[in-house]
């Protein structure tokens, strides 16, 4: 018999969806908070993220499901014994951080938060010229689940689409221009919008450099929503303070949290969040985790592929 951990935050409804994929399992539903070495070492499964260090109990552990898209902390050599397949949530956050970059783009684009903070000083003020998404020029860097959904959105909007990806595959309908990364250069100063979707890793690490940051497009919008070590945090505060950049719009940051007194939170063109557009802020979200997880616990009883498995070398699902 399996013994199947589930960390994720489930209801009535999801704890019956998982059951009827292995109605032999024994399960144990319990939030990642209250976990406990001995409830780790047990798992045969673990369904949802865990603290890494907590890893090092999992003696009998075979497969590991996350609940995030990113796979960056469980990647690290020494985390994962090399006989754990690991698989992430890849297609549940495309909804919910497609929107949040739609939002924050129109934001800076409208002078929204100009207004906002003209509101909350009762300051009846024309905050001046704006810009638009249509006949704009759109760079997505990553085009995952999430950098697909917005750049579709962006597409039906009326944006030029230009997309970088680690690999060169087939080019969806709504990307007029793909590229692998090697050409990111050439398209940062061709970009009004840039938009970030990709993973932290080595290979990302400062993507966006002082170097880089000042390629971009005089008046370009830099959305991240990916992580925060792939923009240099410093060098992006130079050029939003100057005005190279009209805005900038942050779900992650580097460090994380940011910290009270940095620089960033005083730029009136820098939108800040603090790593919230994902989880499950929209319960949608959290329904297409459900879901994708259900759907893998199947095959892993039954012996079938499992869906986004995640290369330990890389840190990204297999194509």
């Amino acid at each position: 018999m399996k013994n199947i951990l589930i960390t994720l935050p489930a209801d009535e409804r999801h704890k019956a969806l998982f059951e009827k994929q292995a109605p032999e399992a024994a399960f144990a539903y319990v939030p990642k908070e209250a976990l406990t070495e001995d409830l780790v070492r047990q798992a045969h499964v673990i369904i949802g993220n865990v603290p890494p260090a907590m890893l090092k109990y999992a003696d009998n552990l075979e497969w590991l499901q996350l609940g995030s898209a990113g796979a960056n902390d469980y990647v690290k050599e020494g985390v994962l014994p090399p006989h754990v397949v690991l698989t992430n949530a890849t297609g549940a956050y495309g909804l919910a951080l497609s929107e949040y970059m739609l939002g924050t783009v129109l934001e800076l684009m409208k002078n929204l938060h100009r207004y906002r903070d003209n509101q909350q000083n009762r300051l009846w003020k024309d905050e001046g010229t704006v810009t638009s998404i249509y006949g704009s020029t759109t760079l997505v860097i990553g085009l995952g689940d999430i950098g697909n959904a917005f750049a579709s959105s962006m597409k039906k909007l009326g944006s030029y689409l230009l997309a970088v990806k680690r690999l060169q595959t087939e080019k969806p309908d709504y990307i007029d221009e793909l590229y692998t990364s090697e050409s990111l250069e050439e398209l940062l100063p061709r970009a009004d919008i840039v938009a970030v979707c990709v993973p932290g890793n080595d290979s990302t690490f400062h993507m966006l450099d002082s170097n880089r940051l000042n390629m971009m497009k005089p008046g370009a919008i830099l959305v991240n929503v990916g992580r925060g070590s792939t923009v240099d945090t410093n060098a992006l505060a130079q050029v939003l303070e100057r005005g190279h950049l009209r805005g900038a719009a942050l779900d992650v940051t580097d460090p994380e949290p940011l910290p009270s007194d940095h620089r960033l939170w005083e730029l009136k063109n820098c939108v800040i969040t603090p790593h919230t557009a994902g989880a499950y802020h929209l319960p949608e979200t959290l329904e297409r985790i459900v879901r994708i997880c259900a759907s893998n616990l199947w095959a892993y009883i039954n012996n079938k592929p499992l869906r986004n498995i995640v290369d330990l070398n890389t840190g990204y699902r297999r194509i």
